[in-house]
């Protein structure tokens, strides 16, 4: 054993902390689907696709060109992204126990009403168009600060930004296995009084974000909230305006997760404290995850 890692150490030198993560994580995941291997359809394909995307990584560190280098700084994003769409397949396969009436439980006992439905009282078509454009535009404005690294060519910034955002997206997904729920739009759904209206562009993009989501179990905690606060927390390298921009932002769309009947408030605390602790780790995990000589250039 001790030669096999010997072997191995030199190769594992060549992956970027984001690789490793993203490396733990489809182990991780094929260790799951070889268990429940009977239970989670297609568990060969989703195998195969996490071998197929470590070996990718792996052939990618041996090879040299702006391809590739452009790949092996993007890369960490892409992976998770396909990530969240196996989250359908898997939880619905291996978890038999649902947990969104704890979670309204939990709700309605600290607040004494069930949020959702509380807040129609502030129901107003404009609000609803606004807030629904807010979340919708969830992907690209957290995406928006590292593309900014990288087109400043501020490379080494983007590379940690790219690792804080990964593992942010793959500690939700995790969380979305270890506590399974869709939301309070399908659970409370009877309790609602006034169904949601827009103006303009609110159907078409609540339809296409139900297409995307309505199959997941990805309420706890709120990814929408965590990685919000750390693409809001990142955006200090931008400059202070664009820090109090993402301030707003982020408040706004805490707010509209509860209003739009998406997220239980307790799943918006489980979000800011997974973004919290994160924060706060992960400067440390990846000087763990770095080694000397790790560079795909600046």
């Amino acid at each position: 054993m001790a030669e096999i890692l010997s072997r191995l150490r030199p190769a594992l030198r060549r992956f970027q902390p984001a690789d490793r993560i993203v490396l733990a994580y489809f182990a991780l995941m094929c260790v799951i689907e070889v268990i429940w291997f009977q239970q989670i359809p297609q568990a060969w394909w989703l195998i195969s696709l996490h071998v197929a995307g470590a070996a990718i990584l792996a052939i990618a560190t041996r090879l040299s060109g702006r391809a590739v280098w452009i790949f092996r700084h993007w890369a960490p994003l892409l992976y998770v992204a396909c990530c969240y769409r196996e989250m359908a397949m898997l939880i619905a396969a291996i978890r038999h126990t649902h947990y969104d009436q704890a979670l309204a439980n939990l709700d309605f006992a600290f607040w004494g009403a069930n949020p959702t439905v509380w807040m129609e009282r502030l129901y107003s078509p404009a609000l609803t168009e606004f807030l629904q454009v807010v979340y919708t535009l969830f992907i690209p404005v957290i995406l928006f600060v590292p593309w900014l690294m990288w087109m400043r060519n501020r490379y080494a910034e983007f590379r940690y930004m790219a690792f804080l955002l990964a593992l942010g997206f793959l500690v939700s997904y995790l969380g979305y296995i270890l506590v399974p729920a869709r939301g309070p739009r399908f659970l409370l759904e009877h309790l609602q009084n006034v169904p949601l209206k827009g103006l303009w562009l609110f159907n078409s993009l609540q339809t296409t974000l139900n297409r995307l989501e309505t199959d997941h179990y990805d309420c706890f905690p709120s990814g929408h909230t965590e990685l919000t606060i750390l693409a809001f927390w990142l955006s200090r390298s931008v400059s202070r305006r664009m820090f109090y921009v993402y301030f707003l932002y982020t408040l706004c769309i805490v707010f509209a997760t509860v209003y739009l009947r998406y997220h239980y408030t307790v799943d918006l605390l489980a979000g800011i404290v997974v973004a919290l602790s994160l924060i706060l780790a992960a400067p440390a995990l990846y000087r763990g995850l770095s080694e000397k000589g790790d560079s795909i250039g600046d």
